[in-house]
C-alpha cells in the first residue's frame, strides 16, 4: 500500500469561504450578489494597470498537513509592481453604497487576497507583500481601496490557520473516498440477473461516460432504466472516470425511483454520499418563505453553523433524502434548502430537478471546470427537457408589475420610482401602438426596452443592497428584470419577441423557439450526458432539440415483455376539435363496453380538461341509467391543481382484487400520465383519446414556422412529436413488470394513418 499522502484539490476562493463565511442568509443580498465577481467592472479596473502590472495571474501551492496535501489554486485579479513591494489586488464589485464598506466589513475578502499573497511570496521568496482590496461601484466606477503590508511569516501563519480549520472536512472526504472506492470495487449488480436489454443499456452508459460523449437511449417501460443508468455511473466513479453524477428528473415520482436504486446498492454495501434536493417552497420550515434573518431563525446565523451541520451529516449518513436533511437541519438550526445545496457540492451523487444544471437562474454556481470534467449528467424522462428548456431560456415582463411598483416607490425612492415609471411608460406607448393588433410577433430584440430594464435593475440593486426591508413585488419584479436582461444577451435567430395585449394586461416575451444551443451552453464542460426515456421517439427529433453532436451515440432497446401481455385496440373515432361534440357518445359507449367485458381498473387519458369533463359527463349520464353497472364500477375525475395528498389518494384508490371496477379520468401530460407504477391487477387497461396534440396557439405556431424555415417539418416539431410523446407516456402506464398484462385502447382515426402509426412502438402496431 502506498504511503503517498492523499491530495485534496480546492480553489482559493472556496477554501477561504469555507473557513471565513459567516452571518446570515439574506435573499436581498443574494439577489444582487452584492459583492461579486463583476467581470466588466474587473476589466475596467485592470485596464488601468501599468505596463509592469499583470492581471488574472494563476497561482498554486501544495500545503501538507496531518498526512494530507491540500492543493490550492486560483487566479488573482492583479499583481502590481508598486514602489515598495509587490501588491496583490483583489477586486470586488458592488451596486451598493461604497461608504458603508469599511476595512473590516468582509474578512473573507482579505483572506482570499492574503492566500494569493502567500502563494506568490512562497514561489518568489518575497519577505513581505502588499495586499490590497479594491471595491468598485458597478454603475459609477467609483473606488474604495484598503491595503496592508504583510510579512511572509504572517502570511504563513495565516495559511496554516486556514488549513487547520479546513482539515477536519478534508480528512472526512479522504476517508470517505477510500471507503467509497473499496465498496464500489466489490459491488455487484444488485439483481441476480439482468432483464432483457438491461445489460445493453448499462454497457452503453458506461461506454459513453468512458468516451466522454452523449448517449440518447430509448428504453421501454419496465426494463429498469434507473438501475441500468445509476449502476454503471457508480462503477465509473470507482474506475476514476467520475467524481460525481447528477440524476436529473422532472417529477417527484422519478426522483423516488433514483433514491430507491441507490438505497438498494447501499444495502448491498455501497458507501456513497447521495443528496436529494427538494424545492425551496416545499422544504421550507416556515409558513412563509422569507429568507431573511428577521423572519427566519434558520436563516439567522446560517453560515456560522453550516460547517458543523455538513460534517455531522456526512459522517453519519449515506443516502441523504429530504427527511434526513430536515432532521439534521432542525438539529443544527440551518435552512434545509440551502443545507441541501451545500451538501450537493460534497456529494458523490445528487438527485435534483433539471433546473439545477440547465437553468441559468438557479444552476449550481460553485462548480469549476475541473469538477465538471469529472461529472456525468443522467437525464431521466429526457423527453420533458425540450419544453422545460424553452421555458428556462425564455423571459417575459408584464406592464402591471411596473405600474404597481411605480406607485409603491413614489415618494419613498425617487430613482426607483423614475426607473419603474420609464418601463411603464414604454408599455403605455406600446399599448397605444398595438391596439389594432392584440398579438405582435417580431424577430428583433426590443433594444429600447432592454436598456430601460437595465436601468430599472440597477436602481433596484441599490435599494436591495441598502439593507432596508423590501416588498415581495419589488423582489419578484427585480428577478423578472434580471432574467429578461440575461435572456436578451443570448437573443438571436432562435428567438422571437411576442407582444400580447389583453383588456387588463400587456406582456412582452422573449420566446426561445429552439433551446438546443442554450442546452449545449449550460451543459458545456460535463464529461458525459446520458439522456434516456421510454418515449425518446423519434430519436432524431430529440437529438436535434437537445443539442447532440456528431460523435454522440443513440440506443434503442427492445421491449422486454412478451407480445401476448398487451392487447392493442384502435377505434377510428375522429377526436379533431371540430368533431368533438359528435365524439362524446361513441367514446362513452366504448368505455362502457370495455369495462363491462373486461372488469378491472382503467385509466382514460384525454388531451385536455375540457374534453375530459365533457366525455365524463356523457359517460356518467349513460352509466347511471343502468343501475346494475353503477354498482360494479367507481369513477374518479382528475381535478386541476390537486395537492400531493389528493394525488396520492387518487392513486391509492387503484387497488387490485376489488369486486368493483375503477375508471380514472385523467389528462395526458399530467401528473398521472408519467412516472406512475400500478403493477399487477391495480391497472388492467388504459384508454388514450386523441393523438395528444398541443392546443393551437401563437407560440406553437411560431415554433412550427421556425422549423419550416429550417427545412424541417415544422408541424411535426411543434405539434405531432410532442403530442405523440404524451400518448406514449400515457400508454406506458399499463405494462410495468414481467407479469403484467392488459388492454390498450387508442381512440382516434389518425392511428390508422402511416405517419402516426409509425410513431407508435413496434409492440403497439399489431
Amino acid at each position: 500500500m502506498s504511503d503517498k499522502p492523499s491530495t485534496i484539490a480546492i480553489s482559493v476562493r472556496h477554501l477561504v469561504e469555507y473557513v471565513y463565511l459567516s452571518g446570515s442568509i439574506d435573499v436581498k443580498l443574494n439577489a444582487v450578489d452584492a459583492l461579486h465577481e463583476g467581470t466588466k467592472a474587473h476589466q475596467r479596473i485592470q485596464q488601468q494597470y501599468g505596463e509592469l502590472d499583470r492581471k488574472e495571474v494563476y497561482l498554486k501551492a501544495d500545503i501538507e498537513a496531518e498526512g494530507l496535501v491540500i492543493a490550492v489554486d486560483g487566479r488573482c485579479d492583479g499583481l502590481l509592481a508598486t514602489e515598495h513591494a509587490i501588491t496583490i489586488d483583489e477586486i470586488k464589485s458592488t451596486s451598493g453604497d461604497l461608504d458603508l464598506i469599511t476595512e473590516h466589513s468582509y474578512p473573507v475578502h482579505w483572506a482570499q487576497a492574503m492566500f494569493y499573497a502567500y502563494m506568490y511570496a512562497k514561489d518568489e521568496q518575497m519577505p513581505q507583500m502588499r495586499v490590497q482590496l479594491t471595491y468598485v461601484h458597478t454603475q459609477t466606477d467609483r473606488l474604495q481601496q484598503f491595503h496592508r503590508m504583510v510579512s511572509f511569516e504572517e502570511l504563513e501563519r495565516f495559511v496554516e490557520d486556514v488549513v487547520q480549520r479546513y482539515i477536519p472536512y478534508a480528512a472526512l472526504r479522504v476517508r470517505h473516498a477510500a471507503e467509497r472506492d473499496a465498496s464500489i470495487e466489490s459491488l455487484a449488480f444488485p439483481f441476480g440477473t439482468y432483464r432483457a436489454g438491461q445489460r445493453k443499456l448499462a454497457g452503453a452508459v458506461y461506454k459513453s461516460i468512458n468516451e466522454g460523449v452523449r448517449l440518447f437511449a430509448r428504453a421501454p417501460t419496465g426494463i429498469g432504466k434507473t438501475i441500468s443508468t445509476t449502476f454503471p455511473a457508480v462503477k465509473a466513479i470507482g474506475a476514476g472516470m467520475l467524481q460525481r453524477f447528477y440524476y436529473l428528473t422532472a417529477r417527484t415520482t422519478t426522483r423516488k425511483a433514483a433514491e430507491d436504486a441507490l438505497l438498494l446498492m447501499d444495502e448491498q454495501g455501497l458507501r456513497m454520499h447521495t443528496v436529494t434536493i427538494t424545492a425551496k417552497d416545499k422544504i421550507c420550515f416556515q409558513d412563509e418563505v422569507r429568507c431573511e434573518k428577521e423572519h427566519c431563525p434558520f436563516a439567522d446565523g446560517y453560515y456560522d453553523r453550516i460547517n458543523g451541520a455538513v460534517l455531522d451529516i456526512l459522517a453519519n449518513e449515506t443516502i441523504i433524502t429530504r427527511s434526513i436533511i430536515e432532521r439534521y437541519a432542525q438539529i443544527h438550526r440551518v435552512c434545509p434548502f440551502e443545507f441541501s445545496l451545500d451538501l450537493a457540492y460534497a456529494a458523490d451523487a445528487v438527485i435534483c430537478d433539471y433546473n439545477y444544471i440547465f437553468d441559468p437562474r438557479i444552476s449550481f454556481k460553485r462548480q469549476y471546470n475541473e469538477q465538471k470534467r469529472k461529472t456525468a449528467l443522467l437525464v431521466d424522462e429526457a423527453h420533458n427537457l425540450v419544453d422545460r428548456a424553452r421555458e428556462m431560456y425564455s423571459a417575459e415582463l408584464v406592464k402591471s408589475a411596473f405600474l404597481a411598483l411605480q406607485r409603491e416607490l413614489k415618494g419613498t425612492d425617487q430613482a426607483g420610482y423614475k426607473a419603474a415609471k420609464a418601463v411603464n411608460d414604454y408599455f403605455i406607448a406600446l399599448r397605444k401602438g398595438s391596439e389594432d393588433s392584440p398579438q405582435l410577433v417580431e424577430k428583433l430584440l426590443p433594444a429600447e426596452l432592454v436598456a430601460l430594464v437595465e436601468t430599472f435593475a440597477a436602481a433596484m440593486e441599490r435599494l436591495l443592497a441598502g439593507g432596508q426591508s423590501v416588498s415581495e413585488l419589488l423582489l419578484d419584479t427585480y428577478f423578472a428584470a434580471q432574467n429578461f436582461i440575461r435572456t436578451a444577451k443570448h437573443y438571436d435567430d432562435k428567438y422571437v419577441t411576442l407582444t400580447e395585449l389583453t383588456k387588463n394586461e400587456l406582456r412582452v416575451k422573449l420566446f426561445c423557439l429552439d433551446p438546443s444551443e442554450m442546452l449545449q451552453l449550460m451543459g458545456k464542460g460535463y464529461r458525459s450526458h446520458i439522456y434516456f426515456s421510454a418515449t425518446l421517439s423519434p430519436v432524431s427529433y430529440y437529438m436535434d432539440m437537445l443539442g447532440a453532436g456528431e460523435k454522440d451515440y443513440t440506443l434503442a432497446v427492445a421491449s422486454p415483455f412478451d407480445k401476448e401481455q398487451l392487447e392493442v385496440i384502435v377505434k377510428p373515432v375522429s377526436t379533431r376539435y371540430q368533431d368533438r361534440d359528435d365524439s362524446y357518445a361513441p367514446i362513452a359507449r366504448q368505455l362502457a363496453q370495455l369495462v363491462t367485458e373486461k372488469p378491472g381498473n382503467y385509466f382514460v387519458f384525454f388531451p385536455s380538461y375540457a374534453y375530459m369533463n365533457a366525455v365524463h359527463q356523457t359517460f356518467m349520464e349513460s352509466w347511471t341509467m343502468r343501475e346494475e353497472d353503477e354498482k360494479k364500477a367507481e369513477v374518479l375525475l382528475q381535478q386541476r391543481d390537486m395537492s400531493e395528498e389528493e394525488r396520492d389518494q387518487f392513486l391509492d384508490s387503484f387497488q387490485g382484487g376489488k369486486e368493483r371496477s375503477l375508471i380514472g379520468f385523467a389528462v395526458m401530460g399530467g401528473v398521472f400520465s408519467e412516472g406512475v407504477d400500478l403493477a399487477g391487477d391495480r391497472l388492467v387497461g388504459v384508454v388514450v383519446v386523441g393523438v395528444g396534440l398541443p392546443q393551437l396557439g401563437l407560440e406553437r405556431n411560431m415554433i412550427r414556422d421556425y422549423f419550416n424555415e429550417q427545412g424541417k417539418s415544422g408541424y411535426d416539431y411543434a405539434y405531432v412529436f410532442p403530442g405523440m410523446n404524451k400518448v406514449l407516456q400515457a400508454g406506458g402506464r399499463l405494462i410495468r413488470s414481467e407479469t403484467d398484462s392488459g388492454t390498450l385502447m387508442l381512440i382516434d382515426d389518425r392511428y390508422m394513418q402511416p405517419h402516426y402509426n409509425r410513431l407508435l412502438p413496434e409492440e403497439w402496431r399489431r
